[in-house]
């Protein structure tokens, strides 16, 4: 993975908004006394979400000084995760795709190949209206549904080609998909869907049972 660096552009303050302050005290009071720290990675998810979805040099300083860490502690925090986007990002849209091995194998590179067709060749880059952007990143989580990638908070998984041009221009037309499987599949399921425990209404009748100790019972159907 490439080096992760500060955006050259900086504004010159940041700070919360009133409504983000006050949950942000609220998180942080969440915590014992003397592990407020341990609040960062929310806050700076919150700072990076009330300046369009990137995190700027001076909000990593800001929730620094609000949690009484070192600047260079929060600064490693922010450029650790990718979920931190250190420059500006697509306004409608930033996706990270996945390119570990379980989505590789599974044909993430025909899903950068959409990427470099239709927001630009190069990642991290915005495209002319600034509305679309992409990355590669490193596992996401959701290796039983690849290929996958995320938009800021939601993930879209068991992409195709095809369905990626269809994300793509829901996004562009401001009605994005459900997150979530894009083939049907509920949770990680065989993708020709489940072939055990198919009886709904049976199975929940038999955890009933287990939990008020009746087991044994309904089991003749």
């Amino acid at each position: 993975m490439a080096v992760r660096r500060l955006d050259p552009v900086q504004p010159a303050s940041f700070e919360f908004n009133k409504e983000n302050l006050a949950w942000a005290k609220e998180t942080i009071s969440k915590y014992p006394e003397g592990k407020q720290a341990s609040a960062v990675i929310p806050l700076l998810w919150r700072a990076q979400e009330q300046h369009e979805n990137w995190l700027p040099e001076p909000a990593i300083r800001y929730v620094a000084e609000m949690l009484g860490m070192a600047y260079i502690r929060v600064y490693e925090v922010a450029t650790f995760y990718t979920m931190f986007h250190l420059s500006p990002v697509g306004t409608t849209a930033h996706l990270q795709v996945c390119g570990t091995t379980p989505c590789m194998l599974r044909g993430a590179e025909a899903l950068m190949e959409v990427c470099k067709q239709r927001i630009s060749p190069t990642q991290n880059t915005l495209t002319a209206d600034g509305r679309f952007s992409w990355e590669e990143v490193e596992c996401l989580g959701s290796c039983a549904n690849a290929p996958m990638l995320q938009i800021f908070k939601d993930t879209y998984e068991d992409l195709t080609p095809e369905l990626l041009e269809h994300l793509l221009d829901s996004f562009a037309a401001g009605n994005p998909p459900k997150p979530g499987s894009q083939i049907g599949r509920t949770a990680s399921c065989p993708a020709g869907g489940p072939t055990t425990l198919k009886d709904v209404a049976h199975v929940m009748t038999q955890r009933r049972n287990v939990s008020d100790g009746n087991i044994g019972e309904g089991t003749k159907n």
